[in-house]
């Protein structure tokens, strides 16, 4: 076997390179390609590539809002192959990236699937799908009328646009993110329709300066909404293109079930998500730096959206409680503003003037290259308008040139010189087919010059006048706003937050026990009212909902009341958990519905007054079977829920208040009969006893109100009359106001005297009221309804009014 000849020595290549040199050469390649081709947006369109490749690619695919969904992983080979050699998952992280509505404040894809949430990450591309949003449109339209430049690909087989031509601000309006080699850019939200109005200031006023810009975007829109506490930072961000902000989420105090309040998050700062808030919120609770919660619960859902429900215990102020979740929480966050984008190739740090004025001009080139690009279109269509024209007045010549020619060459050449025709104009006439050759298709075809003629003298004015040129901008820049727009979810606060303030040790977050008065309204809304050294109660001068009161009661913010319920029996609880409002504003309509807040799920039981448990005065009770009852509050046992009144089947509470010995009891019947007696005649009875008779009762009749009355007072009686037979809501009826003195006393058990003259459709009164002047009528809302003056006859039949009334009570002062 011969022997095989050794290998021929290879000849070796080695080449001294400086290592300093090596590396300086490579990271400044990799910094260039970083900066340039990953991290940065540019500012025109404010897109980083691979967001441009995929909106791009995309709308190559006919992947509009109009057609169906298709499968993200196919949308990620197609980027990747044609466009963007750098891997799936970068690819898919950025479609991802503009599908989330709450990373975007206008989002440019459509995604059909589990595109994540700021706690999860989304699902793998093959089971996710997307289509380009109706915003994206906007972005990609006119790609074919040279708008802008294109550049190969990776490869050089595919072009690709250099820039989009983005009909809208996006760099503005959907921020970005990014972090290159020695630099990094963080770009806060806008809303469109302000950034629009700033845009369209600035092409009107191009010397505008960025405080006449800063009327119309004021600050940054956050797709999550939030509360941008302070607008200093706003202010450096938009100038130097630098600044930091402190977002709020937004919350609310709400009950959260019986005698439990709540803090509720509907939303949270940018970017923050409910599970990171949660597992903040117990890490406080468990290293004991935060007090006063009791749990958290993450109520979202896709039809209610965000909602989480924090629940503070008994006795601590929610308020104190909401700023130590602001301090040790992301429920306060911040959020650093660096507008760093390219600018013709160059990173530069950008203010909100520089930013609108470079989109601007990216736009009013795009129009102008958009409108050579049309000019030159038409202007080739009307050359062969033209020539057809020519042809058709003489067809019968042509068709004979035609004919006698040897070839097509020949036939061009001789249709050239006999009618003084183009090239391109001999072609096309070559290429007619003869059903042209109509008589419609000589008006048609002069139509046709017409409109070309009329579209070229229009675009040729367009094209030197730049009034005009910055008019269609801005016309193009409204219909975006209009398409896209929507309102700002972000609340601007122009105050910075409180700084905390220096304390040792725990801060004691719970309510003091200070002096307060309860206030109930006719409507069934209980708020608290704290009263400071020499605080009193007022109301404002514009009377708003539910500010009819019912009844109120002086104790202190950690004692235990009772309410009395119409089913007779007296709950226990601590208004320590009730709404307080400021002693100088009470309205009821910041109340909660105090039988939400005591847990009573009875249908029909209503709160009808309170009781203060260490009081000696008795509190009187009238049922609507016409009985009447007196009980001492300090001689009631200690229980949470006891009845104090024993009634016969079907009868209820219809009325209770404070009734000392000198005070006057009164009735007011369905059947318009009121009955005044003194309450010393009514001796106070034990708990489990059933009371006396009260007031005689006519055929059908039940007693309509009960009430104790003070008769040195001046005090008025209000009643409105109704009819059986009458629908509810449709006729308000009529009503009456009359001062107290015009009914006599009667003795107890009678059946008093007329209240109220029925006229033809009517038999009974629908509400009636016994307090002091002047009395406040609120409709089944709780909207306030007007009454008559005072002065009427005790038996007049009234006056019409103007609306339904539900309810009759008393002014707080």
């Amino acid at each position: 076997m011969p022997k095989t000849p050794p290998p021929e020595p290879v000849e070796e290549r080695i080449q001294d390179i400086d290592l300093s040199t090596e590396m300086q050469g490579s990271f400044l390649e990799y910094a260039y390609s970083v900066i340039y081709s990953r991290a940065l947006p540019d500012a025109r369109d404010g897109l980083k590539p691979v967001q441009r490749r995929i909106l791009y690619q995309m709308a190559e695919m006919g992947l509009r809002p109009d057609r169906g969904h298709v499968k993200s992983a196919r949308v990620v080979g197609e980027v990747m192959g044609k466009l963007h050699p750098h891997g799936d998952s970068a690819i898919y992280d950025a479609l991802v990236r503009l599908a989330q509505e709450w990373a975007l404040r206008v989002p440019l894809i459509d995604g059909h699937g589990n595109f994540g949430s700021l706690d999860d990450g989304p699902a793998a591309a093959r089971y996710t799908e997307a289509r380009l949003a109706a915003p994206a449109l906007a972005l990609t339209e006119n790609l074919d009328e040279d708008v802008v430049d294109f550049i190969p690909n990776y490869d050089g087989q595919f072009q690709q646009p250099s820039v989009l031509p983005a009909a809208f601000p996006n760099l503005l309006v959907n921020g970005a993110s990014g972090i290159a080699v020695g630099m990094a850019t963080n770009m806060a939200p806008h809303n469109l329709i302000e950034v629009v109005a700033a845009a369209t200031h600035l092409l009107e006023n191009p010397d505008a300066t960025t405080e006449e810009l800063m009327e119309f975007v004021p600050g940054p829109d956050f797709p999550s909404g939030g509360i941008l506490m302070g607008l200093d930072g706003v202010k450096d961000a938009y100038t130097n293109g630098r600044g930091a902000l402190k977002v709020r989420g937004k919350t609310s105090i709400e009950p959260l079930g019986p005698r439990r309040t709540g803090i509720i998050v509907s939303e949270l700062p940018y970017m923050v998500g409910p599970e990171r808030l949660i597992e903040k919120i117990r890490d406080a609770v468990q290293s004991k730096k935060l007090q006063g919660i009791s749990d958290v619960t993450d109520l979202t859902d896709r039809n209610h959206g965000l909602r989480v429900a924090i629940g503070v215990k008994t006795g601590f102020d929610p308020n104190a409680v909401l700023e130590q979740l602001y301090r040790l929480t992301p429920l306060e966050d911040s959020f650093s503003i660096n507008n760093v984008a390219l600018v013709d190739g160059q990173p530069r740090t950008l203010g909100l003037k520089e930013m609108l004025s470079v989109y601007v001009g990216h736009r009013l080139e795009v129009i102008t290259r958009r409108s050579r690009y049309r000019l030159a279109r038409r202007e080739e269509r009307l050359h062969l308008v033209e020539g057809l024209l020519i042809a058709i007045l003489d067809i019968d010549e042509v068709i004979q040139v035609i004919r006698s020619s040897d070839d097509s060459e020949q036939a061009r050449t001789r249709l050239r010189s006999v009618f003084d025709l183009s090239e391109l104009q001999a072609e096309y006439i070559l290429e007619l087919r003869l059903r042209r050759l109509t008589k419609f298709s000589r008006i048609e075809l002069e139509t046709e010059r017409d409109a070309l003629l009329a579209e070229i003298a229009s675009l040729r004015e367009l094209l030197g006048s730049p009034v005009l040129l910055r008019a269609v901008v801005a016309r193009e820049l409204d219909a975006a706003a209009d398409a896209y727009g929507t309102p700002r979810r972000t609340l601007l606060m122009n105050a910075a937050p409180p700084k905390p303030r220096a304390t040792k040790g725990a801060v004691d977050l719970q309510i003091a026990d200070a002096p307060t008065v309860l206030v109930l309204s006719t409507t069934g809304r209980a708020v608290r009212v704290d009263l400071g050294e020499g605080q009193e109660l007022t109301v404002p001068a514009r009377r708003s909902k539910h500010d009819a009161i019912l009844t109120t009661v002086e104790t202190t913010v950690r004692a235990e009341i009772g309410a009395l319920t119409s089913l007779g029996r007296v709950v226990r609880f601590s208004p320590v958990d009730l709404p307080s409002v400021p002693s100088t504003s009470v309205q009821l309509a910041a109340g909660t519905p105090l039988r939400d807040y005591l847990g009573i799920t009875t249908r029909n039981e209503r709160i009808l007054g309170f009781v203060r448990f260490d009081s000696e005065t008795p509190i009187a009770l009238g049922t609507a079977q016409g009985t009447v009852k007196r009980i001492v509050p300090s001689a009631l046992p200690v229980r949470p829920d006891l009845e104090v009144i024993g009634m016969k089947p079907g009868d209820t509470v219809v009325g209770a208040a404070e009734a000392p010995d000198d005070a006057d009891l009164v009735f007011v019947t369905t059947d318009a009969q009121l009955l005044r007696f003194s309450a010393a005649n009514v001796r106070p009875q034990g708990a489990p006893a059933g009371g006396m008779a009260g007031v005689k009762l006519g055929s059908g009749a039940s007693v309509l109100f009960f009430g104790a009355i003070d008769p040195t007072t001046e005090a008025v009686v209000a009643t409105v009359s109704g009819g059986e037979s009458i629908l509810p809501g449709t006729d308000p009826g009529r009503a009456k106001v009359s001062a107290f003195t015009e009914y006599p006393a009667k003795g107890r058990a009678t059946g008093g005297v007329r209240a109220h003259a029925f006229l033809k459709g009517e038999d009974r009164l629908t509400v009636a009221w016994v307090g002091p002047n002047p009395p406040l009528a609120v409709d089944p809302t709780g909207a306030v309804r007007k009454l008559p003056e005072a002065g009427a006859r005790r038996d007049a039949s009234g006056q019409p009014i103007d609306g339904v009334i539900g309810s009759i009570g008393r002014t707080l002062v």
